[in-house]
């Protein structure tokens, strides 16, 4: 729960500029920064995963074009 404090007052304090109670703005914040922490580590993982490739390809395409020559 301390661990997403910070989203709960930041959904709070953006719930209050748009003239809520501050309440439901703290859920939202909860919600939204529990799902950022779950869908992170899949994104890192795809990105580090796709460059990976992208590098794999460029090295395997210079060894063989330069085997054709």
């Amino acid at each position: 729960m301390v661990s997403n404090l910070l989203g709960m007052l930041i959904g709070a304090e953006v719930d209050r500029e748009e003239g809520g109670s501050g309440l439901s703005g703290a859920i939202e914040g909860y919600l939204i920064e529990g799902a950022v922490k779950a869908v992170a580590p899949l994104i890192a993982t795809f990105a580090l995963g796709w460059g990976v490739r992208l590098l794999a390809r460029r090295a395997y395409a210079a060894v063989a074009t330069k085997r054709l020559r």
